[in-house]
């Protein structure tokens, strides 16, 4: 029996720095929380307190600050007669801590029993106690009271053998619930509890009973078992959880915060937000720093630079194609995610060949408890996650893949449409992925294996000599890891072997006159990308004030153009052939190493100094070197503010818009981008759920090579330019904000605003009003990718019956119209003849895309039956039915006037699409 003392009821407040309206910032992770503990008294009007300690404490006596709204016990954690125990009643008075989140923090015995094991019983029970946390001006406090458990001793069961033997599980998640009581026939003292693994014995006499179960956060349940002499009843007892997947901040990984800017986002904060299809790595769009292409496209523009600028990794090893098709889900299985880092600028040495942000996904931990399923189906894709534990050999299985349908589904709805001879869309993707992970010793071996596959295309219409053709594009990547305690630190290996393809395929109709016609491959130009990688890492404290982590890694690349058929590159000449972006044959070689160390001079400061050098080389005989000095630093100014600073240089190989295979290498003999960037910013904990966070930048780029999707897809590249140097220069800056409730509390959310500018030194041409070149200037430009203000809010609310609500609301301004993944502005002339037209504007002249927003929302379901949940989810990009302006078409319509015989109206016409894609879903998990 439990029971908190009647009276004297006086509280102890504590105040902890981090849990007051009063006291401001993020902790560090180098500074100790520090308490300021006083009395709270008894009166009239409730519990408050002194004036002294009011003022002491910030708050206003007038005000009605001093009252405390004490705690209330919400769940109860009844303690158990030890077992084999015989005597009378006994009393321990215990006083307890009672946190800001209504948790037992510490238990302390005021006055101990005269049996020590019913005190260590008491003291083992403390722990599971849930309070409505008490509340001090309106703020949630820590507070200490007194607790009494009283024991009664158990009714004395006839010896007897008969007894009620199992284990306790939640109903849907099969997971094993700890501390359960077990309270028999009305009993006011519970009989038996669950041990780690659920399991319990309970002692009967031989007949009916009935045995109530209680079990913190879920619902009590009562069960009848009848038994026989001598009876041993084997039960599984499942109960019912009051939340299915809750949300509630679970601590998953203890890394001190080091890094200038990280963005880590756990459980629900990736798979629950509105609009991203349940992918973890499309959250990435909605963060501070982030532009887009286009609304639906979630390649993410980070703080200005190109979207191959951005390094996406798994585990440490870079991933070419994150999505597919552009704008489906990611490559990777959500399952398979545990934790998505985002390092929008300045990221750390272990992140190299990247000149803009990073974005890693951590893959989950193997369970090692039992085997783990999932399945589900949407309006695109249909797939499955498989994990299977072997105990005896310390080994674990898992598998994991999806298929699109939605492509097929589209094809069939635009077919059916059309006859049988028309033309015919096709699309489609796949990917998959498995693990094998085996404990040696002290350490652990993994092999991992992932690969995708896209293809879109159009098939000609049954007409002798149509044309159509296609894209397809995959990847493979087999990574051998083993990770295991050295030299008093942790080290790493591993060794990754790849292959990339890009094929561009050609099709014909084909037949003879007057016989059947039917369709053909008349041709591929396929890029194609072989590599073999491997990376090494140790990481060790040294002292208590300095850590150190140390690492290399090299890369091997083989590229080749393969033309089959009458295949040519688009646009192809015979003069171009020489060209590295035409014909992209290449071996190349990259190799790297870094050194960092964390060093905490004090409690209020930790310094990051890191150095990386890579070196470049591509056959035959070209070798760039490239040397990246980094330093980031923290400071607590208070125990909950922090102030941060960084810098680094920065560099990596000229880009196109995406990873393309070969490319990325036989562009490497036009020389290496280089830049660098500064970031300063402030990290604030309001109070408990609020961080705030600030960060301003600038990234100058020293040189930029920077290639036009167009021009490459199209080859649209001049005589004689192969010889010119396309690098130019430019820079970045701006600020970004964020306001972010993390998971917890039912809830999580974040709202973030980001201005940017991002400009580019280029040579463009004056054009004439007859549309033609006048001379050839030098200027600084809008990137093509500048979006100067980007807002976004997410919110998702889980409710107590299991309904999860969730929006997000997005708007960006647009682009400029410089001609690159869009249109070029033009403006209307009168030529000398009277004659109108459009004629293009000069680029320091252009105009901007319009602005766009829009509003996502999400509805989902869950409910826990006997040994799996079930998940239906409702998921809506694009609710408002916004459509975004892509590009503009500069048209002339003829109109009448009565004072002329004819008149031109210039009009230019937004090219809008229309992106609203509504995803109904069922996910099933055991």
């Amino acid at each position: 029996m439990f029971l908190p003392l009647a009276a004297p009821l006086a509280l102890a407040l504590v105040l902890l720095s981090a849990s007051t309206a009063l006291a401001q910032g993020v902790p560090s992770s180098t500074s100790e929380p520090r308490a300021v503990e006083v009395d709270v008294h008894a009166t009239d009007a409730g519990q408050t307190l002194s004036a002294e300690d009011a003022l002491r404490l910030g708050l206003s006596p007038d005000a009605g600050d001093t009252a405390l709204v004490p705690p209330s016990l919400t769940a109860d954690a009844p303690a158990a007669w030890p077992e084999g125990l015989e005597g009378t009643p006994g009393e321990v008075e215990l006083e307890l801590l009672v946190d800001v989140e209504g948790r037992v923090a510490e238990a302390k015995v005021v006055r101990a029993a005269a049996e020590p094991r019913l005190t260590d019983a008491a003291l083992a029970a403390a722990p599971g106690l849930r309070f409505i946390p008490a509340t001090l001006a309106g703020t949630p406090v820590a507070v200490r009271l007194p607790f009494v458990y009283r024991f009664t001793p158990p009714v004395q069961v006839p010896a007897s053998t008969t007894r009620v033997t199992g284990e306790v599980r939640a109903r849907g998640t099969r997971r094993p619930l700890q501390d359960a009581a077990f309270f028999l026939d009305g009993a006011l003292q519970p009989v038996a509890t669950t041990d780690t693994r659920g399991l319990f014995t309970v002692d009967v006499s031989p007949g009916s009973h009935t045995l109530e179960v209680r079990a913190p956060g879920h619902a009590t349940t009562v069960f009848t078992e009848t038994l026989t002499q001598g009876q041993t009843l084997q039960v599984v007892y499942r109960l019912q959880p009051r939340e299915v997947n809750p949300y509630e901040t679970v601590v998953r990984d203890e890394r001190p915060r080091t890094e200038v800017t990280r963005i880590s986002l756990h459980e629900q904060e990736i798979r629950e937000v509105p609009g991203t299809m349940g992918d973890p790595f499309r959250v990435v769009m909605l963060m501070p720093g982030v532009g887009s292409l286009a609304s639906g496209i979630s390649y993410p523009v980070v703080r200005g630079s190109q979207p191959a600028a951005t390094g996406f990794f798994l585990d440490g090893v870079r991933i070419p194609m994150l999505y597919h098709l552009l704008l489906g889900p990611a490559v990777v299985h959500p399952d398979f995610i545990d934790t998505v880092d985002f390092h929008p600028g300045t990221p750390p040495v272990q992140y190299g060949r990247v000149l803009g942000g990073a974005v890693e996904g951590r893959l989950s931990r193997p369970r090692e408890d039992r085997l783990h399923f999932t399945a589900y189906a949407d309006l695109l894709n249909a797939g499955g996650f498989i994990e299977q534990p072997f105990e005896s050999t310390g080994t674990s299985v898992s598998l994991a893949g999806r298929f699109s349908y939605s492509a097929l589904l589209i094809s069939l709805a635009a077919n059916a449409l059309q006859n049988s001879e028309a033309e015919r869309l096709r699309a489609g993707f796949w990917d998959y992925q498995a693990r094998v992970e085996q404990k040696v010793g002290k350490g652990r071996l993994r092999l991992f294996a992932l690969g995708s596959s896209d293809d879109v295309g159009i098939s000609p219409e049954l007409r002798a000599g149509a044309d159509g053709g296609g894209v397809v594009s995959r990847f493979h990547r087999i990574d051998l890891r083993g990770t295991h305690p050295v030299a008093d630190g942790e080290g790493e290996v591993g060794i990754t072997l790849g292959w990339d393809g890009l094929g561009l395929n050609g099709e014909r109709t084909q037949g003879p006159t007057g016989g059947d016609l039917f369709r053909e491959t008349v041709g591929e130009y396929g890029l194609r990308q072989a590599s073999i990688a491997a990376r090494a890492g140790w990481r060790r404290t040294l002292t208590s004030s300095l850590d150190l982590a140390v690492g290399a890694d090299v890369e091997h690349r083989r590229s080749a153009t393969t033309l089959t058929g009458t295949a040519r590159p688009p646009g192809w000449r015979p003069s171009d052939v020489a060209d590295p972006l035409k014909q992209p044959s290449a071996l190349a070689t990259f190799s790297g190493a870094y050194a960092s160390a964390t060093w905490r001079p004090s409690d209020t400061w930790v310094v990051t100094p890191g150095l990386r050098v890579d070196a470049y080389h591509l056959v035959p005989g070209m070798t760039f070197t490239a040397v990246e000095p980094r330093l980031s630093v923290r400071h607590t100014l208070t125990d909950t503010l922090t102030l941060k600073g960084g810098a680094g240089l920065f560099h990596q190989p000229p880009t196109v818009l995406v990873h393309v295979p070969a490319v990325d290498t036989a562009s490497l003999r036009y020389g290496l981008q280089s830049g660098a960037q500064f970031d300063v910013g402030a990290e604030w904990k309001a109070f408990e759920g609020l961080e705030l966070s600030a960060d301003a930048y600038f990234n100058p780029l020293s040189r930029a090579v920077e290639f036009d999707l167009m021009d490459v897809v199209e080859n649209r590249r001049r005589r004689g330019s192969l010889g010119e140097d396309p690098a130019t220069t430019g820079y970045a800056y701006g600020f970004d904000l964020m306001a972010r409730h993390p998971l917890g509390r039912h809830w999580f959310g974040w709202v973030s605003y980001s201005f940017l500018q991002s400009k580019r030194k280029a040579r463009f041409g004056r054009i004439g009003d007859d549309n033609r070149v006048l001379e050839t200037v030098d200027g600084t430009l809008p990137f093509a990718f500048e979006q100067a203000h980007t807002f976004n809010a997410a919110i998702s609310y889980k409710f107590g019956n299991n309904w999860t609500v969730g929006t997000v609301v997005h708007f960006n301004t647009g682009r400029p119209e410089t001609g690159q993944i869009t249109s070029q502005t033009q403006r209307w002339v009168t030529n000398a003849d009277g004659t109108t037209e459009w004629v293009r504007q000069d680029l320091d002249r252009t105009q901007r895309l319009a602005s766009f927003f829009r509003v996502d929302a999400r509805i989902a379901k869950s409910w826990a039956y006997q040994d799996f949940t079930l998940d239906a989810s409702l998921d809506v990009l694009n609710l408002s039915a916004q459509q975004e302006v892509l590009a503009y078409e500069y048209i002339a319509e003829s109109g009448y006037d009565p004072n002329a015989s004819q008149t031109v109206n210039p009009i230019r016409k937004p090219i809008r699409i229309p992106v609203i894609l509504p995803l109904f879903g069922l996910k099933a998990t055991y």
